[in-house]
């Protein structure tokens, strides 16, 4: 692309709503905004916003959307698919018409009996790379399990269970209270093998009995309620593009 192709630079960051076209200068004038790993140093730079990658202070901006990115709040109970042929709740039960209209699908999954974060999109070239196992983030969950938790099963899970499948391996278990009847933990991994989290526990002679992911990679819930949608912010999406390389 030669210098008379593009567009302006502060046009591109204007219309991603970073700042105005004047604050935009400024920014350039501070060598705060990078272009394909370069810092910009003159005024009047153009771009190509589908294919350059541009940063605020280090922060990826993406290009201007033309796929849709959710963050959904699966209900227990849901089925993880956009349509069940059993005529069981589904995620397209909990989505709006124009949402509907996008023919969205879900990446990943989540059991029936599990809830909270899901990535809804219809970007297939970014659902393939957030699934692909060489770009597979972490994902964080709440998992309340029957019976007191003690340190020995404790060290037994960091260290890593042996399942059928192989060997799992935590990044992170922590106890977050515990009782003779019951312990809430939150637990990290990359690993999105099936039913990964309760065949863990049950290894361990503590069955889930409620399971909620809430962080995958920069993802993370918040204060969105179950059965509702929101749309990933920039800073989200950016984070996103940059994780599995696109």
């Amino acid at each position: 692309m030669g210098d008379a192709e593009g567009i302006r630079l502060q046009k591109v960051l204007a219309q991603a709503g970073v700042a105005s076209r004047r604050t935009a200068e400024l920014m350039i004038d501070e060598g705060r905004i990078e272009v394909n790993g370069e810092p910009v140093v003159e005024q009047g730079r153009r771009v190509d916003p589908e294919r350059d990658v541009i940063r605020v202070d280090g922060r990826r901006i993406p290009p201007p959307r033309r796929h849709v990115y959710l963050v959904f709040n699966k209900p227990r109970g849901v089925v993880c698919t956009m349509d069940d042929p059993e005529g069981r709740p589904s995620i397209t039960d909990h989505l709006t018409p124009a949402q509907k209209a996008n023919r969205l699908y879900h990446v990943g999954r989540l059991d029936t009996d599990s809830e909270g974060l899901l990535l809804l999109t219809n970007d297939g070239d970014f659902a393939q790379r957030m699934m692909h196992p060489s770009h597979e983030l972490t994902k964080t969950y709440v998992v309340e399990v029957s019976g007191e938790v003690t340190p020995p099963t404790l060290k037994r899970l960091r260290k890593g269970i042996r399942l059928e499948d192989g060997w799992v391996n935590p990044d992170r278990v922590k106890v977050n209270s515990s009782t003779e009847s019951r312990s809430m933990l939150t637990v990290v991994l990359h690993s999105g093998r099936n039913r990964v989290i309760r065949r863990m526990f049950e290894q361990v002679g503590h069955p889930v009995r409620r399971l909620t992911r809430t962080h995958i990679g920069p993802l993370r819930l918040g204060q969105l309620k179950l059965g509702e949608t929101r749309e990933l912010t920039r800073d989200e999406l950016g984070s996103l593009l940059d994780a599995v390389k696109l």
